[in-house]
């Protein structure tokens, strides 16, 4: 039987067991516990696995600190990668800095390179450290970047990120007709936007898998084709960072190219400043305008307007000559379709640090357009799955309070004036405005289409007012206890505190409806007995092999905390939410957890 654990903060008792949730009795994929503290060294330890190296790359710290480049709206030196297109040809709307030197990283050593982090786009948008686990995100561009596997390596590896690779399953690399072998011819203008893409997914959804299509050539029928073979190879969420002026045959190529129920495509908006662009204009793409990032004392620690340098440089947007007006977008000054529908960072003076040797000289900045479409994609596929029937483009026109709202800046002039100039709520530069975590990717809600959800608490027995019901958990871990109080009521569940080697588990299977978005909230105290900054006695937070959080001794405070994370890429799927709480040898920690919620809108 169980020892009662009261007096558990007296140093004389043994070290009680640090914060509670169950390590790992979880087998994710390659990982193993921690040792506890004065415990021998496994011979041979295990890699940490995909998504709890990428969690570690994403938190920590050290990797928080942005170098900036620049001003918004600052006109800094950059040479268009792609030449201008030509009738019935596109052009990459990718911008490279020239005035900030490319560095190989060999060069760049132990510093980090200049431009926007995946740590730092993480911050600014608000994104789970975890998700897109077994998703692939597809990115269509033109000819051959022949060092595009080699480059990601090095960008992922330097920003800590696991590795993506044609041999572990994680990269793919393809023609227009899902060829491996036989790739277009290579050009360097079109490898850096590649090089763009494939980074900004890797920064944004690193637990993704990615297949880049390359198309024969920059005409619209070979990237059309290239879109749909990435359909065809099972992507759900497809970035374009490339368009052209319209034309009267669009609505014909929407058709044939664009019309995919089921996929969140994303397609920049253009960097030639006020003006529709194709294909962001089509009627089943998601619009990805561009905004300017910057650092800002604020609660949100990020500021961001309109990306705008000069009359001809700066974010698209416009009301569409051809393409019919969505059902779920309800402005009224454009009669037809109109573009953007969302942003995210653009502007070349506060851009995104890519690695690319093939079209450039190793590390460089980036901007343009070019750089928002793939972040959008990584987002949506963050937020999981689409609905088979959905066009996601509508899924942010139901969550528009989950956005960043673009309210300062324009790309030009116009008659109508929220065609081209920032105001509160819906506008043609920034649409509804940047990502604020995922829930705006996602079908759930009202109001504008892509699917309802009807809102409810999914977890059994939330409180533990009803003893062991619903719940597994280890012998004497939901108890009324007095050593612990409680958040509410008489039951809560403790984990560890006994001052010696231990372990304790706690979990429960829910399943969350597809096309919802789930939020995995719960109380938690931790009591130590511990002193000092060394973690001793841990408690690991999991959804199914996704590691959501970790606490030790270290958290230790009084009363209760409310700990919250998104649990929507896991909408359609049933999951297995586990704390496990494991202890040391000595000195007590205790895990107490109340009150947890997994509810959906």
């Amino acid at each position: 039987m169980r020892e009662s654990r009261t007096g558990g903060r007296r140093r004389s008792l043994p070290r009680l067991l640090a914060v509670a949730l169950p390590a790992l009795a979880l087998s994710v994929a390659g990982m193993t516990a921690a040792s506890p503290a004065g415990a021998a060294p496994a011979a041979h330890p295990a890699p940490a696995s995909r998504v709890t190296q990428n969690h570690k790359a994403l938190t920590d710290p050290d990797r928080q600190t942005f170098h900036t480049t620049g001003k918004a709206g600052q006109k800094v030196p950059t040479t268009h990668l792609c030449a201008t297109a030509k009738p019935g040809q596109v052009s990459c709307f990718a911008q490279r800095r020239t005035d900030i030197k490319q560095r190989l990283a060999s060069a760049v050593a132990a510093a980090t390179p200049s431009g926007l982090s995946p740590a730092n786009l993480h911050s600014a948008y608000n994104l789970p450290s975890t998700g897109g686990s077994g998703l692939t995100v597809a990115v269509v561009d033109a000819y051959n970047n022949p060092n595009a596997e080699a480059d990601l390596a090095t960008y992922r590896s330097t920003y800590g990120l696991s590795a993506c690779t044609k041999a572990n399953g994680c990269f793919k690399q393809v023609s227009q007709t899902g060829s491996t072998t036989s790739l277009p011819t290579n050009d360097k203008g079109w490898a850096g936007e590649e090089a763009l893409d494939i980074d900004m997914v890797s920064a944004v959804c690193p637990n993704c898998n990615i297949t880049l299509v390359e198309a024969n050539s920059a005409n619209d029928t070979d990237l059309g084709k290239a879109e749909n073979e990435a359909v065809a190879l099972g992507a759900k969420f497809v970035s374009n960072s490339w368009g052209g002026g319209e034309s009267s045959t669009q609505t014909t190529e929407d058709t044939q190219y664009f019309k995919h129920p089921g996929v969140a495509i994303t397609v920049s908006a253009g960097d030639e400043a006020y003006g529709a662009e194709y294909p962001a204009t089509s009627q089943y793409v998601t619009a990805v305008g561009g905004t300017a990032l910057t650092t800002a004392a604020n609660s949100r620690g990020w500021s961001e307007s309109v990306w705008h340098t000069s009359s001809t440089e700066g974010t698209g947007s416009g009301c569409s000559a051809y393409d019919p007006k969505p059902t779920w977008q309800t402005d009224t000054g454009c009669a037809k379709r109109m573009e953007s529908d969302v942003s995210a960072v653009a502007d070349p003076a506060t851009g995104v640090a890519v690695y690319d040797t093939y079209g450039g000289t190793g590390w460089a900045v980036y901007g343009g357009t070019s750089a928002s479409a793939p972040i959008i994609a990584g987002v949506y596929a963050l937020a999981g799955t689409p609905g088979a029937s959905d066009y996601p483009a509508q899924y942010p026109y139901s969550h528009t309070a989950n956005l960043n709202d673009v309210t300062t800046g324009n790309n030009g002039t116009c008659t109508t004036s929220y065609f081209c100039t920032a105001r509160a709520g819906y506008d043609g530069p920034t649409g509804w405005g940047t990502p604020n975590g995922t829930a705006a990717f996602t079908s759930g809600g009202t109001g504008g289409g892509g699917g309802t959800c009807t809102p409810a608490q999914l977890l059994g027995n939330p409180g533990f007012e009803s003893g062991n019901t619903t719940w597994t958990a280890s012998s004497g871990v939901i108890n009324t206890d007095s050593g612990e109080a409680a958040h509410a009521g008489s039951y809560k569940a403790w984990l560890d505190g006994y001052g010696s080697a231990h372990t304790d588990t706690l979990s429960q299977s829910v399943t969350v409806p597809a096309g919802c978005h789930a939020s995995f909230t719960f109380y938690l105290h931790v009591d130590t007995a511990e002193t000092g900054s060394t973690a001793y006695d841990k408690l690991t937070v999991t959804a199914g092999s996704t590691t959501l959080a970790t606490y030790s001794n270290v958290n230790a405070a009084s009363g209760y905390a409310q700990k919250t994370f998104d649990l929507s890429s896991f909408a359609g799927q049933t999951v297995t939410l586990k704390f496990s709480g494991v202890e040391d040898s000595s000195l007590q920690t205790s895990f107490v957890v109340d009150d947890a919620a997994v509810t959906t809108s």
